[in-house]
């Protein structure tokens, strides 16, 4: 099954989570991953994640 998530897509992980947004999709520690950013409250997180955790989100 090819991957078909790309930068700009709106993901949560597996695991559950908040909604994130996909900036970019690269190698990271040898590995090709997501890094995704969210707001926690008024803070932005980012972070780096492995494709196979994400799950991409129901347009609502």
């Amino acid at each position: 099954m090819e991957n078909e998530l790309k930068a700009g897509d709106v993901v949560v992980l597996k695991s559950g989570g908040p909604r994130m947004t996909i900036e970019n999709i690269g190698e990271y520690t040898y590995e090709i991953k997501a890094l995704c950013s969210w707001f926690d409250n008024k803070k932005r997180i980012s972070e780096t994640f492995k494709l196979e955790a994400l799950l991409l989100c129901d347009e609502d």
